[in-house]
């Protein structure tokens, strides 16, 4: 099936060697849209842009192939969306760089459901994976689409925790959306694909180059009302995505944690900064003035109350605390032999308490 000619304008434009961004969108701007720009002459063309990037355009020089994108659309679930469309994110025409084309996978409708971010650290300890999942479920049961970048870790976890809630997750991503990166989400992606969305800047095939990220990142700051980090290193690009939101006014939310976790000090550089410091949900829609669902229950960490207890009287548990900490220092602590406490933790670890982390070092969940 042959694509509308203002969409194979859109696409042939989007595509063109070079083209891109601000200069895109002063074509578009002194045009009156991409078929336009197309019929153009050279002379009219390299009043706006550069003579290269005219030629390009008048000789069809393209990084992509449109009858692959056209093979990608006969698939109902897949869209592109254009700035000329009503279904283009508003939020994004806020902000310095929109882009002029997005592909979508999945809902449309989400695509301007008032959302917030939750990002953080790939390599996220099992209680900073757990939390992110809890408040992403209960942000998403008082309203608000889950909006990440379908990393490894905090991301991953609070698109799980948007899919659990009312009002779902969207995904932005730094690679084509005919790619899953990475690949150990690949069955995360197929369910935000079914029920969430999936959204990409960049062309089919596009493979995951690290200055796709922080192009991402700035998506999702652009799309949402606010961010939350909930664990994230001094390098974290989570900090990246939390800059990009408050320099677009909104508000940026950050979890506390242990003064000795690597994993705590973005977080707390934020909160230093000015970030609100969150340890429920509420607090979050306290501050973006939304009503607290009635119908929910909530835990410390601001999730839905968990069905079972964990086996929170096992003593050992005492002495470990929620700081990490090492089999020796907890087998003094206990006054107990390392064999015993090394094979207790195990025990614990499978019933969900305690969680291994990094150096031998163990905390409790």
């Amino acid at each position: 099936m042959a694509l509308p000619d203002d969409l194979a304008a859109w696409l042939r434009l989007s595509l063109t060697t070079g083209l891109h961004g601000e200069p895109f969108r002063k074509l578009l701007s002194e045009f009156r849209g991409p078929e336009e720009i197309l019929s153009a002459n050279r002379s009219a063309l390299t009043r706006v842009v550069s003579g290269k990037l005219a030629d390009a355009i008048l000789e069809g020089d393209l990084y992509g192939d449109p009858a692959k994108v056209q093979a990608w659309l006969e698939d109902n679930n897949n869209h592109i969306v254009t700035l000329a469309d009503n279904e283009y994110p508003q939020a994004l025409l806020q902000t310095a760089d929109p882009p002029p084309l997005i592909y979508v996978k999945g809902r449309l409708d989400l695509l301007n459901h008032p959302a917030i971010a939750i990002v953080g650290s790939r390599n996220a300890t099992a209680q900073g994976k757990l939390t992110a999942e809890s408040f992403a479920s209960a942000l998403s049961n008082a309203g608000l689409t889950i909006v990440s970048g379908m990393a490894l870790g905090i991301d991953a976890a609070a698109h799980r925790g948007g899919l659990a809630g009312l009002s779902s997750t969207v995904a932005i991503v730094g690679t084509g959306l005919d790619k899953v990166y990475p690949a150990r989400n690949r069955e995360l992606a197929h369910a935000i694909a079914d029920k969430g969305t999936l959204i990409s800047e960049f062309a089919l095939g596009t493979p995951p180059l690290a200055a796709h990220f922080p192009r991402r990142n700035r998506l999702i700051s652009g799309m949402t009302r606010g961010c939350l980090v909930v664990e994230a290193a001094l390098q974290s690009g989570s900090l990246i995505t939390a800059r990009l939101s408050n320099e677009l006014g909104k508000e940026v939310f950050a979890i506390p944690g242990s003064i000795h976790s690597t994993l705590a000090k973005g977080c707390h550089v934020l909160i230093k900064q000015g970030a609100k410091l969150v340890d429920d949900a509420a607090d979050i829609l306290s501050e973006l003035r939304l009503p607290l669902p009635a119908s929910t229950a909530y835990n410390g960490a601001g999730g839905p109350a968990p069905a079972a207890a964990t086996p929170s009287s096992h003593p050992l548990l005492a002495h470990l605390g929620f700081d990490p900490c090492d089999v020796d220092t907890l087998a003094g602590r206990a006054g107990l032999p390392v064999h015993e406490v090394s094979a207790a933790l195990v025990q614990l670890e499978l019933a969900g308490a305690v969680a291994s982390l990094p150096g031998g070092l163990w905390q409790r969940i």
